[in-house]
């Protein structure tokens, strides 16, 4: 198994390109079921999991193409399996996207409850919820989530409806794309309330227009959707991962170092450049690129609360406790969408930091350093979080399971030795 042998204490420099966003292309890959001709990405990333759900679209009867630059094709013009089974789900959650483009479709549609992640459990019944107010007959039973529309062996389509997705942790974003996708192929008008308004979604709503959808009010917390009688293939380019290039910036923030994310929007990264700032760090910022520059002093401390977009996302939350714990004070982070995502606190704790939880808050008692000590990866942003610490800590610091990190990072080894970083990809 591969783990990450990381020697810390060298500031990161340089330049890195943006890659497509992994939360976009896993959602628009599944739209590709609504049509029978070709959805072509041409920017989507090379990660462990947009390689299980073109595995997951091929195992389905979808024609899969995948170019050595990562790009990749799907058409579904062949016999579509409609079910997706427990072994194909469980290697992912994202995975339940397909369950709307089959209802969609096809009217029926048998996929396998996906498990809780290891910060906690996150249900899908809004995707529920939505599916049947559109009108699709829903039951769960051995585990798998089967819908149908009346009349389906017939012909018969979704007739569409209006359902509201707020929840009291904010709207559902897998909810809203899963719904998204099922109403555009609908016979009338829907309406998603409380829809989320992540720029993942309005990606997915102009891919979906550009097949031929009519949606309007993506960015909105309400889209509508008159339903089309069918869609066509096209060519969409996903949007920059705000996540990854959130990632970069941090990482060299811990570091002290210059580093300028490239080909990404900055406008989707309001709330982290926020926080930094409120840290003490200062930036560049350009039409397509941010670069922050380097702090002589260790990082001010801030309280960060996780909200919906346009607040601070819960996916870059482990990797501001990372800078949070050198800071020359008291912060306070708390994730009101995932109360439970702390997996990365106590391998923190492993390298020097002093954090406390409390309830769904961490209070990090800032430390002048760390040291390195062999960390555990628990899941795709905790081990964000650890490679930083481990960037900055005195000495060797070992990151084992990294197999989570590739999920929704390429190459982040390869790319962080390019910035500067002592870091190697190892066999146990």
């Amino acid at each position: 198994m591969d783990y990450f042998s990381i020697n810390g204490g060298d500031p990161l420099r340089g330049s890195v390109r943006i890659r497509g966003a992994k939360n976009a292309v896993l959602p628009i890959l599944s739209a590709g079921l609504l049509t029978d001709e070709a959805l072509h990405i041409p920017n989507a990333p090379q990660l462990s999991d947009v390689k299980t759900i073109l595995g997951l679209l091929e195992a389905m009867g979808c024609r899969v193409e995948r170019g050595d630059d990562g790009a990749a094709t799907v058409q579904a013009d062949g016999e579509i399996v409609w079910e997706a089974t427990w072994d194909q789900v469980r290697q992912m959650r994202a995975s339940i996207c397909v369950l709307g483009p089959l209802v969609g479709r096809f009217g029926r549609a048998k996929v396998s409850l996906p498990g809780g992640c290891v910060f906690g459990v996150r249900p899908i019944d809004m995707h529920i919820k939505g599916l049947a107010a559109l009108g699709a007959e829903i039951t769960l039973e051995e585990g798998f989530i089967e819908a149908q529309v009346p009349g389906w062996e017939d012909g018969a389509r979704l007739p569409g409806g209006e359902v509201f997705l707020g929840t009291p942790a904010g709207p559902t974003v897998t909810g809203t794309m899963n719904v998204l996708m099922a109403a555009t192929l609908a016979e009338g008008r829907s309406v998603i309330h409380g829809a989320a308004c992540e720029p993942e979604v309005g990606d997915l709503v102009a891919c979906l227009n550009s097949m031929g959808a009519r949606i309007t009010g993506a960015g909105s917390p309400t889209l509508v959707i008159e339903g089309v009688e069918k869609l066509h293939g096209a060519t969409h380019a996903v949007i920059p991962d705000r996540i990854e290039a959130g990632t970069y910036l941090m990482a060299g923030a811990i570091t002290g170092g210059r580093v300028r994310v490239e080909s990404c929007i900055p406008s989707h990264l309001s709330a982290p450049m926020d926080a930094l700032q409120s840290a003490g760090y200062h930036f560049e910022i350009g039409e397509d690129w941010i670069e922050i520059a380097p702090r002589r002093e260790r990082p001010l401390p801030v309280d960060v609360t996780t909200q919906p977009y346009p607040g601070f996302p819960t996916d870059l939350q482990a990797q501001m406790m990372a800078l949070m714990v050198l800071a020359e004070g008291t912060s306070v982070i708390t994730d009101r969408i995932y109360p439970d995502r702390y997996m990365h606190l106590a391998e923190l704790l492993r390298l020097g930091a002093r954090i406390r939880r409390q309830g769904s808050s961490a209070i990090i008692e800032g430390v002048s350093s760390l040291s390195g000590a062999p960390v555990t990866a628990s899941d795709l942003r905790a081990s964000a979080a650890l490679v930083m610490a481990g960037l900055v800590a005195k000495g060797t610091t070992k990151v084992h399971r990294v197999y989570h990190i590739d999920r929704g990072y390429q190459r982040i080894d390869e790319r962080v030795a390019e910035l500067g970083g002592r870091i190697e990809r190892l066999v146990e």
